[in-house]
Parts: C-alpha cells; structure tokens; sequence
C-alpha cells in the first residue's frame, strides 16, 4: 500500500505528493506554500477541475447557478460542512453559467446537484439542497 496520495492544491492547483504518516492539517503546497486542506471551497475552471479529479483526494462538488434561490440558500450549509470535512475531502463549486461544458459532461438537469467523485469515478449524486446534518449523513456514507 501507497505511503502517500496526490493532491492537487486548492490555490495555484498544482499537484502534491502527500504523506500519509503526517496530518493533512499540516501539509503544504510544494509550489506556492498554501495549506493543501485548508477546508476552503473552491471554484475551479474546467482545466483546473480536471487537475482535482485526477488527484486522489475524494471530491464533493456543487453544480449551482447565481439565479437559483436554493442554491444560494445551499451555499452557507456547502462552505460550513468542507471547513469540517477539510482532511477527507475538496469541496468545488462548479457554476452552470460559467463553466456550461462541464455541466453537459456531468448531465446535470437540476440545480443545486451534489457530487461525490472517488479516483476519478462518480460515486453518488443528489439533486437538491439539503439542511446540514442532512448533508453530512449524506456525505458520511459516501466519503
């Protein structure tokens, strides 16, 4: 078994060989120094998503529009759980707006629509927002 996994970072989205025999609290990007599992939310362009989906780290993505009410209402409850899932997983916002293509590929049809990604491979998804202890138990089986 791997001593190690690659994450891509969540700031200049480079790729990362991490330790598995160090916290993830404490790893940093080789390239520009920023905390790999900083527990922030992303929003990735279609060239810098395809960087994350092929690292190993799970993803949790959020496909959204600016014009949709519960997907502005979602959003609190998506940025709140990934500060608490930062060590397991890289939570992405991808717009429906900006980033169409993607959108297309994934065949979302509804908004707000969760994804969990593992190794590259669509795990589960979800179509619609949910309250947040909703969202985590969702997340806990899936992760």
């Amino acid at each position: 078994m791997s001593s190690s996994i690659i994450a891509a970072c969540p700031h200049c989205h480079k790729k990362n060989r991490v330790s598995l025999d160090k916290p993830r609290s404490q790893a940093k990007c080789g390239a520009c120094g920023s905390a790999l599992f900083d527990g922030q939310v992303i929003s990735p362009n279609s060239d810098q998503f395809r960087l994350h989906r092929s690292a190993e780290v799970p993803l949790v993505i959020d496909f959204w529009a600016s014009w949709c009410g519960p997907c502005q209402q979602f959003a609190p409850v998506f940025s709140d759980v990934a500060k608490q899932y930062a060590e397991k997983a890289r939570f992405i916002k991808i717009s429906t707006e900006t980033e169409p293509h993607l959108a297309q590929h994934f065949a979302i049809r509804s908004i707000p629509t969760i994804m969990v990604i593992k190794h590259g491979q669509e795990v589960d998804r979800l179509a619609g927002a949910l309250p947040p202890q909703a969202f985590q138990q969702w997340l806990q089986q899936r992760l």
